[in-house]
């Protein structure tokens, strides 16, 4: 089922990111599809497993390595400068002990976009990705970098991390490309509202790079002014928003395989509460 006016938008989140995991498993076993599909962070970690069209996969390779420090550690920050191992995760995961299907990423026609922010300029960047070659992880590694814990991301001509930090909702991005109707994927609940960080800190820990100290610091109003805008187009009939009904409960990094399985479930629980609100907003 696929309506070609109707997008799919997905916000990052790190751990949370098992609720859209959830979510998007539940689309693909009811044989949803788009047209097209943004992801930020580890919306783009994930859902590209929708494109590849691999029901379970992330829930799957997560429990498995969650505790492995190769994956995600302190360890592998001081050893490597990435809080989530950047060789382990987007290349001996992906090529060897749980395999991303190339080919059926490939073959699917859905337009995937990915979000990363220019460290430069503090703005977003965006990227189509249809294809995986070279530079396909790195363009969603550099979605998903974390600052502070992950080095920045040379890919495209541009040094790059974290898209959540510049356009953690993407709605106006898809719109701008002509999808005027969007099934919006948060990881927060309604009623969730974002606190600023520590002005002064983030200004020390990201002096080389001022543009991205100000982003940060400013990342609490524009979360706000995102989520504010979705919720006005959901009204407007424009957007279905699916989220989660309360706070997730789950770290950033987090490593017990039965938290991340708990808020798969929640994702699934609500995928399936909504499916035909899904249908519908897609006839």
């Amino acid at each position: 089922m696929m309506n070609p006016g109707v997008a799919l938008v997905m916000e990052g989140g790190a751990m949370r990111g098992m609720f859209t995991a959830g979510v998007i498993d539940v689309m693909m076993e009811n044989e949803i599809d788009f047209p097209a599909a943004v992801g930020v962070s580890a919306g783009a970690c994930f859902g590209c497993n929708l494109k590849s069209r691999q029901i379970g996969r992330v829930i799957r390779y997560n429990k498995r390595f969650c505790q492995d420090k190769r994956y995600c550690s302190l360890q592998s920050l001081l050893k490597t400068g990435d809080l989530y191992g950047a060789e382990f995760c987007y290349h001996t995961i992906p090529e060897e002990l749980d395999p991303f299907d190339n080919e059926a990423y490939n073959e699917n026609p859905m337009a995937f976009y990915v979000v990363a922010t220019d460290v430069l300029t503090g703005k977003p960047v965006y990227r189509r990705l249809d294809k995986v070659d070279d530079d396909c992880f790195l363009w969603m590694r550099a979605s998903a970098s974390m600052p502070m814990v992950s080095r920045p991301v040379k890919v495209g001509g541009y040094t790059l991390l974290d898209g959540g930090m510049s356009d953690a909702i993407p709605l106006r991005f898809m719109q701008g490309l002509g999808y005027r109707k969007n099934i919006v994927i948060l990881t927060q609940p309604r009623s969730y509202i974002k606190e600023p960080v520590n002005e002064i800190m983030m200004k020390t820990a990201l002096a080389k790079y001022p543009a991205m100290a100000d982003v940060m610091t400013n990342r609490h109003s524009m979360y706000r002014f995102q989520r504010d805008y979705v919720f006005e187009s959901e009204k407007n009939g424009s957007t279905l928003v699916i989220c989660p009904d309360g706070e997730l409960g789950v770290s950033h990094t987090e490593h017990d395989p039965e938290a991340l399985q708990r808020v798969y479930d929640e994702g699934r629980r609500i995928a399936l509460r909504e499916i035909e609100r899904i249908k519908a907003f897609l006839a």
